[in-house]
């Protein structure tokens, strides 16, 4: 019931590059960030207050915390740990696991327009990575094979190698912006 060396190194390796060019785009978003904080900014010191009652810099910090609360709840083993059903077949499971992660990134896909297009790929890259690992770990298992199979060879691939998930990079990429954002203001 559990899925062969070969097949588990084949799907690692993928999840490994995935996780290379999420790590390569958080390294340039730092460089930019670098040579940002290099330029003169604003004094904003004698603007007017805002009078509205929830300013664009409220919005763009909501939308940070939104995408690493969805970073969060589309990780692997929130995942697994959240929809553990007994009585259903791997192929139901992987089914129901593809379609909460589409559900939650659905509900918010509006966040986009507050973050920056480096922090949204980010988020977009680790749900097509979650989605691809879960259908490739299925893919290995016997036909006959339960949710509960699905589930522990799911997490035996990440705790063999953590570096396969990149949700805690992402969440790290949304972080950092999300300061960069209140360093700025």
């Amino acid at each position: 019931m559990t899925i062969s060396t070969e097949e588990m190194l084949w799907a690692m390796g993928i999840a490994v590059l995935l996780g290379g060019s999420l790590a390569f785009l958080f390294w340039k978003q730092r460089q930019e960030a670098k040579r940002g904080k290099s330029q003169n900014r604003p004094n904003t010191s004698n603007m007017p207050a805002q009078t509205s009652s929830v300013t664009p810099f409220q919005l763009q910090l909501q939308a940070y915390e939104r995408l690493i609360l969805l970073s969060e709840r589309i990780a692997l083993p929130s995942l697994v740990n959240r929809l553990n059903s007994q009585g259903l077949s791997s192929r139901e499971m992987q089914g129901l696991l593809a379609e909460t992660i589409r559900q939650e990134f659905d509900h918010n896909i509006t966040q986009q327009i507050y973050v920056s297009q480096e922090a949204w790929d980010a988020v977009k890259n680790l749900k097509e990575q979650n989605i691809f690992i879960i259908n490739q770990v299925a893919s290995f298992l016997p036909p006959d094979s339960t949710a509960t199979d699905l589930s522990k060879s799911l997490l035996e691939m990440i705790v063999q190698n953590p570096k396969a998930s990149l949700h805690a990079v992402v969440a790290e990429v949304l972080s950092y912006e999300a300061k960069k954002v209140l360093n700025t203001r």
